[in-house]
């Protein structure tokens, strides 16, 4: 720590000669101080190179990283968006959103309150997409059967959904 303190105004000299501006170099030389004071470093041969090349590592690390800030914000900007008014969730409108997923569990509650096999034969229609023909073969009803539990099952969520009672 000592050589730090009798380097610190040539160390200071250094790196403003490396990044071209005093109030970096002194931010810099604080975020060399910091380094340093927190290094596990055991026993230094050269104690004045090793803290100008410390410094060069920190001028080093703050170019590559004004690098990496520049090619994302020309990415940004060479992609002509204007983040102003870019919506913050690409999604559809939170309140349609919300409204949706209410409406689908209201559904949701009507078709379980529906009558036995009125609501079989819905979601066999409805949700695994069976004909007519083919829940009528599985269930072993007529296809008149299978209108009438569809219709008395749609009656039902009309009167659930409208907010009547089933």
């Amino acid at each position: 720590m000592q050589i730090y303190q009798e380097s610190r105004g040539e160390l200071l000299r250094f790196l403003t000669a490396r990044v071209g501006d005093r109030a970096e170099a002194e931010d810099l030389l604080h975020d060399l101080w910091l380094r340093i004071q927190s290094a596990d470093a055991g026993p230094i041969a050269n104690g004045r190179s090793y803290l100008y090349r410390a410094a060069q590592n920190l001028v080093l690390d703050r170019a590559r990283a004004r690098q990496r800030r520049l090619v994302r914000e020309t990415a940004w900007s060479e992609r002509g968006d204007d983040h102003t008014t870019e919506p913050a969730d690409p999604r559809a409108d939170i309140e349609a959103e919300i409204a949706a997923r209410e409406n689908a569990a209201a559904l949701a509650a009507a078709m379980a309150k529906l009558p036995e096999k009125a609501g079989l034969v819905f979601r066999l229609h409805k949700i695994d997409g069976l004909r007519h023909a083919e829940i009528a073969a599985r269930l072993g009803i007529s296809r008149s059967g299978v209108e009438k539990h569809i219709a008395t099952a749609m009656t039902h969520l009309r009167r659930a959904l409208d907010g009547g009672t089933t």
